[in-house]
């Protein structure tokens, strides 16, 4: 198949359209981040620095870390970039952009998103690390491929709208589940699994309410209180679900695991995070 313009944008200097980058500058392994500016904090761990780029909220750098190639990539915040994110790194990856068709062989990547979230259970203080072995989207974003019930937990969907009687009106949720491996592999024995709720914003879809009240007043209570296969819902976030199912469907290996700034539970909140995620950073580094 030859992929049209109008589909696959490239740029003038064979760049993906979004991200600016070039395919022999992406790494099999990517680091994936939220804030542009922890690209430079990941990088400084960095041996060697290769290849940086940024346009708008997506900045890049690959370089090397211990003997291994890794790119390190900023998507912004939400789910909607992370759609650009995941489909234009694939396309780096498995579509040769001189003739626009696709590689003879498959190039699987490594995904793991590091980000922060607000923690939801007791036993999720400030401070400690969430790795999401499955993620609820809010976001409505998957529900666009073809291919999203071949990748969903279906069951745990029916059980979760069952439990919070669910509102059509906001959208189908759909559950998408990270790679075994990866999970086992960037958590280890450190780091709490569970479920993540990845919402579509940051204020109402969260449950937080300031000048305008919510759809459902109960929704963080009944989500505190959902249980499914030994699993809770741990944290909310706002881009693990689509990484997961958007990896799944195109064959990628993809994990996203956070730091706990705000506990929604205790309801407190850590403003000064940056300095200590670090800690999470080279977790990921020596993992991945």
């Amino acid at each position: 198949m030859k992929y049209p313009e109008s589909e696959l944008i490239i740029n003038a200097d064979g760049s993906a359209f979004h991200l600016h980058l070039q395919p022999q500058f992406l790494a099999d392994k990517v680091i994936l981040v939220g804030d542009p500016a922890r690209v430079n904090t990941v990088a400084s761990h960095y041996d060697t620095i290769e290849h940086e780029v940024s346009s708008r909220e997506f900045h890049t750098i690959t370089g090397t870390y211990n003997g291994k190639r890794i790119t390190c990539q900023s998507h912004g915040i939400g789910c909607d970039n992370i759609d650009i994110v995941v489909n234009e790194l694939d396309a780096l990856a498995n579509i040769n952009f001189e003739t626009r068709e696709d590689n003879p062989d498959f190039r699987q990547l490594t995904l793991v998103r590091i980000g922060t979230c607000g923690g939801l259970q007791p036993e999720t203080p400030i401070g400690s690390f969430i790795a999401s072995q499955k993620s609820i989207g809010f976001d409505g974003l998957l529900n666009y491929y073809a291919e999203r019930n071949n990748v969903c937990d279906l069951e745990l969907e029916a059980a979760f709208v069952r439990h919070m009687n669910w509102n059509p009106i906001k959208g189908a949720p759909y559950v998408a589940t990270a790679n075994p491996e990866l999970v086992d592999r960037i958590a280890a024995d450190d780091m709490v699994r569970g479920i993540t709720i990845a919402a579509g914003g940051f204020y109402g879809p969260q449950g937080r309410k300031i000048r305008m009240q919510i759809q459902d007043p109960e929704q963080n209570k009944k989500v505190e209180a959902f249980r499914y296969g030994g699993l809770k819902i741990c944290n909310f976030e706002m881009e693990s679900s689509a990484l997961a199912g958007l990896a799944s469907i195109l064959g990628h290996k993809a994990v996203t695991v956070c730091m706990v700034i705000a506990n929604r539970y205790a309801q407190e909140m850590n403003t000064g995070y940056k300095n200590s995620i670090d800690t999470l950073i080279q977790k990921v580094l020596d993992r991945i």
